[in-house]
């Protein structure tokens, strides 16, 4: 009988030793586990070919024949079993390295059998290693039909690893999983509200689960992946909705009815340049949530030189009028030193108080500081996290900025809500706005950021030229220090980059130093700056300094300049061995230049052997700017796992069988789908929607992370 938190060890064909090796290898710990753990891939078993017409290039393939020899060849670890598999055709050769007794006792030669596997070529032979076989009685070999009532999509599981004593393959997942379907002998119970399922034309849960494990034909497994795609991402989406709903009905936000002095004067006085339609349209964005009476929580993207700077500005001035203070958090000090000089060429002589802190304000300067916060005469502050640290208090704390909000944990971006003294109401909280300039793909969005309303700016301030994006080969290191020549000759800086990653640290910071050296002796005439992780933080900005100030025209650096400075007279982004890049960095990358009005030059630099995956990366670079179509490419190749922020999020998830980079059509009706019954149940009593929340109650119960969003 099915019990599904029954512990996988006495499924059958399991035992004691085989559940350690599936919970320690694949996760599986109970009966339900084992339901959820699709197959990652189908192979087309409709198909019998005959040996005459494969190769060694070709994927899985069918045969059906006879052994017509077998042989034990080899000594020790070298023994093997050779058979030669014949359908008066040709012949190929079945090679087993591993059970040897098993196999020499349970095939027979002059025995038909379909055979299936990989086949490849070994000494100018084909041969297929450690085929799947079973036994026919098909008489007639020489044929393409598949015997009758056989399944012909043969699923694929992931495997545990290969490399260890005991290894579970794919057709041994896939018998245990015939021995688990085995006892369901009722309809597995609904995991959606009927209405749903009818609205959608979903497939029924028991049917998809039966069928992504052993399809009857493709249109099915096509129907059962769409079904439970929908199921997982809809209560993922659920469980963030719900969250955001809870928390906007527990935390007010201050009600900022006033657009006053401070923010007319700048905006008629002292407003640097026109807002583009982008920026008109997050500030009124942000000013719909400021008067809510709810708290807002906003992510604001842009690309780097978009304006973000100057809408948080803007939105600080309206806090301002209505009697309250503002702080502006950034990751690193040279950052926060660069918005308060931002900041301040804004405001000119408007009557307003601007101050920094981070972790090198101390003694009298700090204590002043606080002092000002408190007392309310410091408008806006602008800071690392040395302004969540305790014994920082606002006076009243109304509105607060989080630049490259990634770099943030939850616990600390939270921190900010309890700085101010003025309420002894702790329902009503600061206003958050966090920025980004990496881009980030709307279906990532909805699941890492679910809970916040994002606003974007998606087009540059007028004048700003595109920059010009090229690739070129490291053969041609010659000709990439003319054209750097060229720019330095007009006054203009350069950055080089090199990459500096975890696993080889050592060797990359070589080929920084060997980078640092060549520069050195490529360009006597110029001073040249060097940057990277492994500097003390006096000395990195120190060296950061330099190059802002034009002290030295040549930066040598790592990634750590990837959120960095603004040097406007920057205009040429030289990366080496870009293919080590992803898309997202290398975009943020290239937008260190590009910020003044002389036109800019990205080159990025690769061994001219690289993958075809690897040039068609390359190849958008050189062909697009946009931060958002470039962050989708990169979900589809990378997945977004390995996208910079993920991790960060705070809504951490795991994935079974939903791809964000390929289902973000299924995302959207997931989530519409999410809302609208929060909207028709918002007191989760109805009896049609019942099923919905004890699922989702289930899936907070076994989900850490889903659980910590409360």
């Amino acid at each position: 009988m099915f019990q599904a938190n029954s512990d996988i060890k006495y499924l059958q064909g399991v035992g004691p030793a085989r559940a350690e090796l599936l919970k320690k290898e694949i996760g599986v710990q109970t009966m339900a586990d084992m339901l959820s753990y699709y197959p990652y891939r189908y192979v087309d078993r409709s198909k019998i070919y005959r040996i005459s017409e494969i190769d060694g290039n070709m994927p899985y393939v069918q045969l059906c024949g006879q052994i017509t020899q077998m042989e034990e060849i080899g000594e020790g670890h070298h023994k093997r079993i050779v058979g030669r598999f014949s359908d008066g055709t040709g012949w190929i050769e079945l090679v087993w390295f591993q059970g040897l007794k098993f196999v020499s006792k349970a095939y027979k030669v002059r025995t038909p059998y379909i055979i299936f596997g990989k086949p490849t070529v070994f000494n100018g032979r084909l041969q297929i290693n450690h085929p799947e076989i079973e036994t026919t009685d098909q008489k007639d070999t020489d044929t393409t039909t598949p015997p009758q009532n056989r399944r012909t999509v043969q699923p694929f599981y992931h495997t545990t690893d290969r490399m260890k004593k005991h290894f579970l393959a794919s057709h041994t997942i896939a018998k245990l999983m015939e021995n688990l379907f085995s006892l369901i002998t009722q309809p597995l119970p609904e995991t959606l509200p009927q209405t749903i399922i009818d609205q959608y034309h979903l497939m029924a849960y028991d049917t998809a689960i039966r069928q992504i494990h052993f399809p009857t034909t493709n249109d099915n497994l096509r129907r059962a992946q769409a079904r439970l795609k929908f199921d997982e991402l809809f209560y993922i989406q659920l469980n963030i909705l719900r969250y955001a709903k809870n928390r906007r009905e527990k935390t007010n936000g201050y009600i900022f009815n006033t657009v006053g002095p401070s923010f007319n004067t700048f905006y008629y006085h002292h407003l640097p340049f026109p807002l583009t339609n982008a920026q008109k349209r997050v500030v009124k964005e942000i000013r719909q949530d400021m008067r809510s009476g709810r708290q807002m929580n906003r992510l604001l993207q842009g690309d780097v030189g978009s304006g973000k700077t100057l809408v948080a500005l803007l939105c600080s001035l309206i806090a301002i009028d209505n009697g309250y203070q503002t702080v502006i958090m950034a990751p690193t000090e040279i950052l926060a030193e660069q918005h308060l000089e931002t900041l301040l060429n804004f405001l000119g002589d408007m009557p307003l108080r601007v101050e920094l802190l981070t972790g090198s304000v101390k003694g009298k300067r700090r204590r002043e500081i606080l002092q000002s916060l408190l007392d309310g005469t410091i408008h806006i502050l602008v800071g690392t996290h040395a302004v969540i640290e305790d014994g920082v208090q606002f006076q009243r704390l109304g509105f607060a900025v989080i630049d490259e909000q990634h770099r943030f944990g939850v616990a600390q971006r939270a921190k900010l809500w309890n700085k101010t003294t003025n309420s002894t109401n702790k329902t009503t909280s600061p206003h958050i706005l966090v920025m980004t300039a990496t881009p980030i793909p709307r279906t990532l969005a909805m699941t890492l950021y679910g809970d916040l309303d994002v606003s974007v700016i998606d087009e540059l301030p007028p004048g700003r030229k595109p920059i010009k994006t090229i690739h070129q080969f490291m053969a041609h290191i010659d000709r990439i220090h003319a054209s750097m020549r060229r720019e330095l000759q007009l006054g203009h800086q350069v950055y080089v980059v090199y990459p500096l990653i975890q696993e080889t640290e050592k060797l990359d910071l070589q080929d920084l130093e060997k980078g640092y050296a060549d520069i050195c002796d490529a360009f006597p005439e110029y001073k040249v700056s060097r940057v990277h992780g492994k500097l003390k933080p006096a000395e990195k900005d120190r060296e950061m300094e330099a190059f802002a100030s034009g002290k030295t025209q040549i930066l040598v650096a790592t990634t750590v300049i990837e959120v960095g400075v603004n040097v406007p007279n920057a205009s040429v982004m030289v990366i080496m061995n870009a293919e080590r890049f992803g898309l997202s960095q290398l975009h943020q990358l290239r937008g260190r230049v590009g910020r003044g009005a002389e036109q800019s030059y990205c080159v990025l630099v690769t061994k001219y052997t690289i993958s075809e995956t690897t040039r068609r990366r390359i190849q958008i670079m050189v062909d697009s700017t946009d931060g958002f179509q470039i962050a989708e490419e990169d979900l589809k190749l990378r997945g977004p796992g390995d996208l910079e922020g993920t991790q960060q999020s705070g809504i951490a998830f795991d994935l079974k069988i939903a791809n964000l980079a390929r289902d973000g059509q299924i995302l959207t009706y997931a989530r519409a789908a999410a809302q609208r019954l929060l909207d028709n149940d918002p007191d989760e009593n109805q009896p049609q929607y019942h099923v919905a929340w004890q699922r989702l109650a289930a899936l907070r119960d076994t989900n850490t992370n889903w659980g910590a969003i409360s």
